[in-house]
């Protein structure tokens, strides 16, 4: 899928983020992807905020995800392991979800509470 993209700030760290924003889009997200570069995610932005579920069932990527706030707050992060039915869920309600390469919030010590910024987060304030 060619997907828009929005960059989006974990501090000095950059992502650059395909944004899935339809449900046919958010449904396919990154299933059947056999890699995906260090600086790069997909952003999963829903039209309200509620729970939000993730699975892994066709998606080959081991990936870690970040379920956001309006506000670019996170509320938790998981990992998820590839091709699994394990369902993966925000503690809150969230509009966001932000997955990258698994470890990648790990690696750099970014944990529930830390605060990402890009358009995404700056439209909702």
């Amino acid at each position: 899928m060619n997907l828009p993209r929005v960059n989006i700030a974990a501090g000095m760290h950059q992502i650059d983020s395909q944004v899935a924003a339809t449900p046919d889009q958010r449904q396919t997200g990154l299933m059947f992807r056999k890699e995906m570069p260090t600086h790069e995610g997909m952003l999963f932005a829903f039209e309200q905020p509620s729970i939000q579920c993730f699975w892994m069932k066709n998606t080959i990527l081991p990936l870690s995800a970040a379920f956001v706030a309006d506000d670019g707050s996170i509320v938790n992060i998981v990992d998820m392991k590839p091709q699994t039915t394990d369902s993966h869920c925000s503690l809150k309600p969230v509009r966001y979800v932000l997955e990258v390469n698994k470890g990648w919030f790990a690696k750099r010590k970014i944990e529930a509470g830390f605060k990402l910024t890009g358009k995404p987060f700056e439209m909702r304030r």
